[in-house]
């Protein structure tokens, strides 16, 4: 692989802990944050010294400016982010339907304006995870969607932003779609089929192939290695496409 080192966010389980795991498997040095030290540690275990464990919060713009200017990383991956929670609108309360926007888009916000400013070398590639719910909505995630959302549009802003000032870096997005797979995906699932009143099982059967995190993994080393790769695709079970 073509990066040496790599930033990976909320690095210690689901999509995150994947990709780590297929960098260090390419040799590629990993940073791995995430809030649980002992979760990190674990990760640290498996995949042994190519992995760095750094227990923070990823909003930390102040984290994101410093990890930068150390490790200057060829691939940064911002994959960090809150279980929603799963209620409707009427049940919310503003604190519960801003969640996303407090994590998932200020952590992207953080580490984007920080590889702009670094900035990052030439030919450096950001990932931002969005969500499938960013396309299609979700009703019962609070603002989940439109935070998601959010992360597409600050994609759009960064790259506008490296190519009028010449600085040669990638930014990509991927949305993946829901999967019972991760610890958020199984919350949105069983909130999902106790809508529809069903049991979880049953819902998922309905919407098979389900994504694995080893999907997204080979998704993020497949585009972040591919100079001529769309800037945004929708990852799902059957598949990765580009959106138009």
């Amino acid at each position: 692989m073509a990066f040496e080192t790599a930033v990976v966010t909320g690095a210690s389980r689901g999509f995150g802990r994947a990709i780590a795991a297929a960098l260090v498997a390419g040799g590629v040095r990993v940073v791995g944050i995430a809030r649980g030290e002992a979760d990190l540690l674990a990760v640290r275990e498996e995949l042994g010294e190519l992995f760095t464990p750094l227990a923070a919060d990823a909003t930390d713009g102040k984290l994101a400016e410093a990890v930068l200017h150390e490790h200057r990383p060829g691939l940064l991956v911002l994959n960090a982010g809150a279980t929603p929670h799963m209620a409707p609108v009427q049940d919310q309360t503003w604190e519960t339907f801003s969640r996303n926007w407090h994590v998932d888009t200020r952590h992207v916000f953080a580490w984007t304006r920080a590889a702009l400013r670094e900035p990052l070398a030439p030919g450096s590639v950001v990932v931002s995870l969005s969500s499938g719910a960013a396309l299609a909505g979700s009703p019962l995630s609070g603002g989940y969607a439109s935070a998601k959302a959010a992360i597409r549009y600050l994609r759009g802003y960064a790259a506008g932003e490296a190519e009028r000032a010449g600085l040669g870096l990638r930014f990509l997005t991927l949305l993946p779609q829901l999967t019972p797979a991760t610890g958020l995906g199984s919350a949105g699932v069983a909130g999902y089929a106790a809508r529809e009143g069903v049991d979880p099982d049953e819902f998922v059967r309905d919407r098979q192939p389900v994504l694995t995190p080893e999907q997204v993994a080979k998704a993020v080393t497949d585009l972040a290695a591919d100079p001529d790769a769309a800037p945004e695709h929708v990852v799902g079970g059957a598949g990765v496409r580009p959106l138009p």
